[in-house]
């Protein structure tokens, strides 16, 4: 592999071999966290292990915090430098990326710094010195992150998903040197810092040449991309509360076992809500270039991660339903048992994550950002109230329903929004009935008593899949993957 882009890489956005590329760097990306994963279940089961419910409860509420800092200083700046970087010329990248990263660096620091005066004032006396320890490693991805947009813009995935593994693979490696030497609590907070550094050092190495690496603090440019993405950060400020507040608020609501429990089972769909951002990522410079030069183009590419996205989604969830007991026995142990019916009710939430990330790829393609705003404005008022109400009366699993039906609820929004606003984006409906009656033929196997978990999985994908198989809901793209079956000869009445 070189690190320099071909020739024509700045016009692959408008070739045929976009869809290819994006469809290619997007499984790249996903086998490559699929590897990252497995490793970090194995460190997680020794972490969980060793740090025990109350300590991992309070990681995962340090982590929490910065996460909420990660997100208000990006206020979707990343996003939004992909989709500017795909619209506009090459020209004028690099001033919007290094205009972008003096933003996002001052932020970073401001938010990192308030973060820990919270810390300070409303948490023991661990929560002040392990917010700014991660804050450093936040401030090393934030300047990685922004590195990378080149390499997403111009489709170079099998780079970015190289940066991707490097990260989900180095993270658990130390972990389980921690754990093996018997390290503290602060300890493993600290791990961000040498694989944030790893991964940026890295990354300058494949984009050396390409741009300059200093962020610039233009504050006429800053002016005007502000103001342009105000309601989009706005958004994606909700976003960052709705992800992290329902940590937040059970850890002030309820028990620090119940706390213990939803840290538990939240990280595993944290891991998981990874994927649909890489598989509909991958497409967002298609999506962005399209919505600005053919409409067309863009209900296609729209309806195709559409029919993909809920096909994927709900298998999700199946499959986290019928592992949920064997995830959490292995993580945890015993002690964290109480945590493998939260996790099965987050795996709704997660096949909400999936379709919702469609339709907000959509608005942001087409600029709407006040649109955005508005879908994760109603999500995150609604989780609120739900939180309130459901985590008093049931702790970790009523967290676990109000983050669920809060992710489903803004899918079904998000939809109802970007087509108000462009009814020609319209998507058939027709994988819609076909992927309902999959999933309930797919979850008989969860229902039998004395099964075990690895079976139940197992019978419930056979059947899940079948079902999708006969009534031809794979979209063509990925029907041409499916072997030749008896019943692919038929015509779709469709």
């Amino acid at each position: 592999m070189t690190a320099q882009p071909p020739a024509e890489a700045v016009d692959v956005l408008d070739t045929s071999q976009a869809g290819p590329a994006a469809v290619i760097g997007g499984s790249m990306r996903v086998a490559a966290f699929a590897i990252g994963t497995l490793a970090g279940v194995a460190s997680s089961a020794l972490l969980l292990r060793h740090l025990g419910v109350v300590a991992f409860g309070r990681y995962g509420a340090i982590l929490a915090l910065v996460a909420i800092v990660a997100g208000l200083s990006d206020l979707g700046l990343t996003v939004v430098a992909v989709r500017e970087a795909s619209a506009r010329p090459a020209a004028e990248r690099e001033s919007i990326l290094r205009n972008v990263l003096g933003i996002r660096l001052v932020l970073t620091i401001i938010g990192v710094s308030a973060m820990t005066a919270v810390a300070a004032s409303a948490y023991p006396r661990v929560y002040l010195y392990g917010v700014p320890i991660a804050g450093l490693g936040l401030l090393l991805q934030t300047v990685q992150d922004n590195y990378s947009v080149l390499l997403i813009v111009s489709l170079r995935m099998r780079w970015v998903a190289l940066l991707d593994l490097v990260r989900s693979l180095t993270t658990p490696i130390l972990i389980a040197i921690l754990v093996l030497s018997g390290a503290k609590l602060l300890a493993f907070v600290a791990v961000g810092v040498p694989v944030g550094l790893l991964v940026l050092v890295l990354n300058v190495w494949i984009i050396r040449g390409e741009r300059s690496l200093w962020p610039a603090f233009d504050w006429q440019q800053w002016r005007r991309v502000l103001r342009e993405v105000l309601p989009y950060s706005a958004a994606v400020a909700a976003a960052v509360f709705y992800f992290q507040m329902a940590i937040l608020m059970t850890s002030l609501l309820a028990s620090g076992h119940q706390l213990g429990y939803f840290t538990a089972s939240f990280r595993v769909i944290q891991l998981l809500t990874a994927v649909p951002g890489l598989i509909v990522g991958s497409a967002l410079p298609i999506l962005s270039r399209a919505a600005g030069t053919d409409h067309s183009r863009l209900g296609y590419a729209l309806e195709r991660l559409f029919e993909v996205s809920l096909i994927i989604g709900a298998w999700a969830a199946l499959s986290i339903a019928a592992l949920a007991g064997l995830a959490m026995s292995i993580l945890g142990g015993p002690a964290f048992h109480p945590a493998a019916p939260v996790l099965a009710i987050q795996g709704v939430a997660l096949a909400g994550t999936f379709v919702s990330s469609v339709w907000a790829n959509g608005l942001l393609s087409l600029a709407l950002y006040r649109q955005i705003l508005l879908t994760t404005g109603v999500a995150l008022a609604l989780s609120i109230v739900l939180m309130i109400v459901l985590v008093k009366a049931d702790g970790a699993r009523g967290a676990a329903i109000a983050t669920a039906i809060g992710e489903v609820g803004a899918a079904m929004l998000g939809a109802l929004v970007l087509l108000r606003r462009r009814p020609s984006l319209r998507p058939r409906l027709r994988v819609i009935p076909r992927v309902a009656l999959a999933v309930a033929i797919g979850s008989v196997p969860l229902w039998v008593g004395g099964l075990p978990s690895i079976v139940r999985f197992l019978l419930a994908t056979i059947l899940y899949g079948g079902v999708l198989a006969v009534t031809r809901a794979f979209p063509r793209e990925l029907d041409a993957l499916i072997p030749r079956l008896p019943w692919k000869h038929r015509v779709d009445p469709s």
